[in-house]
């Protein structure tokens, strides 16, 4: 019997303009284990529009977006 642990990461891209923010955030999915969460802290406004639809259009599924 296996079992899974998921690991939460944090990423703190305010300040970081788009498309970096993206990019960042891009770079992080693709060294994170199978089943670990990466918690991204973004500012108001394009970045919080954009990086979300940006990974969702990517296949990855996002749990959670608050301000």
């Amino acid at each position: 019997m296996s079992s899974e642990i998921s690991e939460t990461n944090l990423l703190d891209l305010r300040g970081v303009l788009c498309p970096m923010n993206w990019v960042r955030t891009k770079l992080a999915l693709e060294e994170l284990p199978e089943g670990d969460t990466l918690d991204v802290i973004l500012d108001d406004g394009e970045p919080m529009r954009n990086v979300p639809r940006s990974a969702k259009g990517e296949g990855h599924r996002i749990l959670q977006v608050q301000e």
